[in-house]
């Protein structure tokens, strides 16, 4: 499946609607905001039809997959939008994460708690609210919210340290802009999982952390926390290096533009189980036969030129190097 879906649920009593652009979105919040009704109606609807007093508009089916026959059920979903309710515990587990790549379903996740196992994006964790459209009507309207909101910078951001999220072409292209400014330091986590442990220990320099956001939802919780004790930590999460890359200009493609303005139209969840394996296959195609030939695991000397790496970091709105 690709593209983005439009999902309309409603009853006599409310109303959701929402789009859906990704394989994996999660669905965040307390008890009473409206998670479990949701999938609640769409498994009413999916079972019952018009009799459930659900109606439920979308250009693809939208299923609920629950229990533990969960494996048999999911074997027989084709092309559908899937819904599964906080209580399922197979949905941390890895055998999950690995029967759902491949699969050219989009899946919606209920969870209070944040997900290791899956690669989500941090732009694609909703919380729901009341918008209060409807005013005085008896029908309660609720949309979907960024869980964490977009950053807002004031003054440019000029951080002594930089931490990335592994030691592929992203840190060493960050580790060679350091060398020219000898003032900031650059390290690498080692992976995602690693980022919070490290940037605890950095009680006085100003440190910017930059990871891929498109996979790093999982590990939001534990750092907008250490965000608060700790402000002197600031975190950059493009959805991913490559992505950086494509948006600086540096390349000359007609289609890029588009591809960047809506990769959901591009991405194939049967083929890219994230947004950054697609931007890095994308990256790789552009330059095979150029000068900037793209190797994910050694950087290009060629993105460390002036021209070329300017361009990079100038993508990184707030933030000066």
């Amino acid at each position: 499946m690709k593209g983005a879906h439009r999902i309309i649920v409603q009853n006599k009593r409310i109303r959701y609607d929402f789009i859906i652009k990704r394989n994996l979105t999660v669905i965040r919040g307390d008890s009473a905001t409206g998670k479990t009704t949701l999938v609640d109606m769409i498994r009413e609807y999916f079972e019952n039809g018009t009799a459930s007093a659900v109606e439920l508009t979308c250009d693809k089916q939208c299923s609920v997959l629950e229990g533990r026959t969960w494996q048999g059920q999911l074997s027989e979903i084709r092309d559908s939008i899937i819904f599964i309710d906080e209580g399922n515990d197979f949905v941390s587990s890895r055998a999950f994460a690995a029967a759902i790549q491949k699969t050219d379903n989009y899946y919606v996740i209920v969870t209070r708690e944040g997900i290791p196992t899956l690669p989500y994006s941090v732009e694609e964790i909703y919380g729901i609210r009341d918008s209060g459209k409807y005013g005085t009507l008896k029908r309660t309207y609720n949309e979907f919210y960024r869980f964490y909101p977009a950053p807002e910078y004031g003054e440019k951001l000029k951080p002594d340290s930089i931490l990335t999220e592994d030691s592929n072409s992203g840190f060493q292209f960050f580790t060679g802009i350091c060398e020219k400014n000898r003032h900031v330091s650059c390290s690498c986590a080692h992976g995602k999982s690693n980022i919070f442990s490290i940037a605890s220990k950095y009680s006085k320099d100003h440190l910017l952390v930059i990871a891929d956001g498109a996979a790093f939802g999982p590990e939001m919780d534990k750092m907008m926390e250490l965000g608060k004790d700790y402000p002197n930590i600031t975190m950059y999460l493009p959805e991913s290096f490559e992505w950086m890359i494509l948006s600086s200009g540096v390349l000359e493609d007609k289609v890029l533009p588009e591809i960047l303005a809506h990769p959901e139209d591009q991405i194939d969840s049967s083929e890219f189980f994230s947004w950054e394996r697609y931007f890095t296959a994308c990256l790789v195609r552009l330059t095979k036969d150029s000068y900037l030939k793209y190797n994910k695991r050694q950087l290009n000397p060629a993105y460390l030129g002036d021209r070329i790496s300017q361009k990079i970091v100038a993508v990184m709105e707030g933030v000066e190097l």
